[in-house]
């Protein structure tokens, strides 16, 4: 760890010098997030429960996420290396072996058409799946959504993608390792799929279908999961816009009859002014047969959230944050040092830094 963040800090200074150069081939960047977070029903492990990937610790300045990244792009080449740090790698690649959790993106790609804008990439990409992102200051919220934190933030295959000439469309074919994982898990050897189809009709309206076949269970079980993910950002006006998501998921295997898990997320974001934000969500999901969230009650994981967020801008590339956050679930899954509830109640600050 203590090799990965040197060789973070030698990078970023790199980064200084060389983002704002568009005549280079190669680039360096870099993003940091720090933040603190509290539960009022404080945890046992004081951590927060297990269908939550991101500001995971509680009562401490903590780094989420931070990384350096080179990207290399000509005309028929392109590719990404980047690594990470934080509470992301740690959580999200908890499955992975240890050469593999560092890796934020490796991935290279070859144009095959210059006319159809046609392209070809390979390794560790990010998602096809969803409006959010590990990286928080992309983010309309500080946190990230149930749907969000309980779908893939990134993959591992073989990417074909196409962007039509008037840019409104950008469809993308994949061929993956799986549900969110680099390395191939032991008994599976058969490929999962994922198709991406957005469409812009202008630049306040996106709308995007995006879809997975495949499975992360051994293949003897003959697991088929299918997921579906659906979103449309509007932008109201110059100061408001709105996010609706939905998800869909379900799940057979020889040996069970078919599960089916969703979640819809609702996200407006008001403009005051350059500097301040304000946003707003309530969200809702649905896994009653426990097949993505594990919580053993008699209902599963059936959860709401809301949560108020504002954000003040520093600088252009600097970014404060603070979210107050309740959860409302049918079951009591939250587990205190004195007691269980079917409630919790939290507030998140952070830091975000770009370079």
């Amino acid at each position: 760890m203590k090799f990965c963040l040197g060789l973070m800090l030698s990078f970023l200074a790199s980064a200084v010098c060389a983002q704002n150069d568009s005549t280079k081939i190669l680039t360096f960047s870099g993003y940091a997030e720090l933040y603190y977070s509290q539960d009022f029903d404080q945890f046992v492990d004081e951590e927060k429960p297990n269908f939550i990937y991101n500001h995971k610790k509680l009562g401490a300045i903590n780094m989420n996420l931070a990384f350096i990244k080179a990207n290399y792009s000509t005309k028929g080449l392109r590719g990404n290396f980047a690594l990470m740090a934080g509470n992301y790698a740690r959580y999200n690649l908890s499955s992975e072996p240890a050469w593999a959790r560092i890796i934020y993106e490796a991935n290279f790609g070859v144009s095959l058409s210059e006319s159809y804008n046609l392209w070809l990439d390979a390794g560790v990409l990010p998602s096809h799946i969803g409006f959010e992102s590990a990286i928080g200051a992309d983010c309309w919220t500080l946190t990230r959504s149930l749907l969000a934190e309980n779908s893939p933030y990134f993959e591992n295959g073989i990417k074909l993608s196409s962007v039509s000439k008037n840019e409104k469309w950008n469809t993308a074919f994949l061929v993956l390792n799986g549900w969110q994982k680099i390395k191939m898990p032991e008994g599976i050897n058969k490929p999962s799929f994922g198709l991406q189809i957005n469409f812009k009709p202008n630049s306040n309206i996106t709308l995007n279908y995006s879809n997975f076949l495949g499975s992360d269970k051994p293949d003897s079980l003959n697991s088929v999961r299918i997921f579906h993910n659906f979103f449309a950002q509007v932008q109201a006006s110059k100061n408001l816009g709105f996010i609706m998501g939905f998800d869909l998921g379900s799940e057979k295997n020889k040996s069970s009859k078919g599960k089916i898990w969703y979640s819809p997320v609702v996200i407006s974001r008001l403009k005051i002014n350059e500097k301040n934000f304000f946003a707003a969500r309530i969200e809702y999901y649905y896994d009653r047969e426990e097949t993505i969230v594990s919580t053993n009650t008699m209902n599963g994981f059936q959860t709401f959230g809301y949560s108020l967020n504002y954000d003040y801008q520093f600088a252009e590339k600097m970014l404060f944050r603070m979210e107050a956050k309740k959860y409302h679930s049918k079951d009591a899954i939250f587990h205190s040092r004195e007691t269980s509830s079917n409630q919790n109640f939290s507030i998140t600050t952070a830091v975000t830094l770009k370079l």
